[in-house]
């Protein structure tokens, strides 16, 4: 197995104005996106010629250092090799979401996650099951907006369930993501869009966010 030697050279300038915006829950190098997209160019082009297991390892291992940039690394990592993952490596992968979770990385995962399905649309249920009804936000948020790139393809049954589960969830992040799902959605079915919020009482947020398109 190809051991990972890579590390990111930050600028401790930008690091206290990146960890703000985290709400100073993680530490930064102060590599900000466009540099970490560069410095780590080199390391994804070889990715593409490693086995999964080695990826998983450099996974496993970045996901556990302590600067911030490492966790985004991970994930650029997992989503540059999507077309490498089957199901059981999704499900792997859903342990890292209550890992070090805040909305950036959670959001990365459902990225992730979403290219999946689009590469493998017969299992959209299968991994919309992974977090619906969890007792965790974050994977929550990922069941209500895990068809953000579906477009007039999703399956507005398994929408709809992770809708109505928090339903009424006093929850920032959950109350954006169900306005957020159905912005999208709205894009190429307004209508069923219309509809949905005309049946069901939903949010302040979630509609303000739900109709900005309709």
């Amino acid at each position: 197995m190809e051991k990972l030697n890579f590390t990111f050279t930050g600028n401790p300038e930008n690091a206290p104005a990146m960890a703000r915006y985290m709400k100073n829950r993680f530490i930064f190098l102060g590599v900000k996106s466009p540099e970490r997209r560069a410095q780590s160019k080199p390391l994804l082009q070889t990715s593409r010629q490693v086995d999964p297991a080695t990826l998983h390892s450099w996974i496993v291992e970045l996901y556990a250092r302590q600067q911030r940039e490492y966790q985004y690394l991970a994930l650029d990592l997992a989503e540059y090799n999507v077309k490498k993952w089957q199901l059981a490596d999704i499900i792997i992968f859903k342990q890292f979401i209550m890992q070090k979770s805040w909305w950036d990385s959670a959001d990365h995962w459902c990225t992730i996650f979403g290219k999946y399905i689009q590469l493998h649309p017969e299992q959209t249920a299968a991994v919309f099951q992974l977090f619906f009804k969890s007792p965790n936000i974050w994977e929550r948020r990922i069941a209500i907006t895990l068809q953000l790139k579906a477009r007039d393809a999703v399956e507005t049954d398994l929408l709809t369930q992770a809708i109505l589960f928090d339903q009424y969830t006093d929850e920032f992040f959950i109350q954006k993501a169900i306005g957020w799902a159905l912005r999208q959605y709205s894009k190429f079915n307004p209508s069923w869009v219309m509809q949905f919020l005309n049946e069901y009482q939903l949010s302040n947020l979630a509609v303000r966010e739900a109709s900005k398109y309709l």
